[in-house]
């Protein structure tokens, strides 16, 4: 099984927050850093961000 790496729109798509937001959350720990894929590129584990969904995303 393949575990994709979604980059940051793809993530706002799927959990319907703004870019701003998200980064706000990674900030306070509410949300999974991405890794860094490049020097000015990151993304997430598809896996990581789809579990937040289903655990983390009812504190919002």
């Amino acid at each position: 099984m393949t575990d994709n790496i979604i980059r940051c729109r793809e993530v706002q798509q799927a959990i319907g927050l703004s870019r701003s937001t998200i980064y706000r959350m990674i900030e306070r720990g509410d949300f999974p850093r991405p890794q860094k894929l490049g020097l000015r590129a990151i993304g997430w584990r598809e896996s990581v961000s789809n579990n937040w969904i289903k655990e983390g995303c009812d504190d919002l």
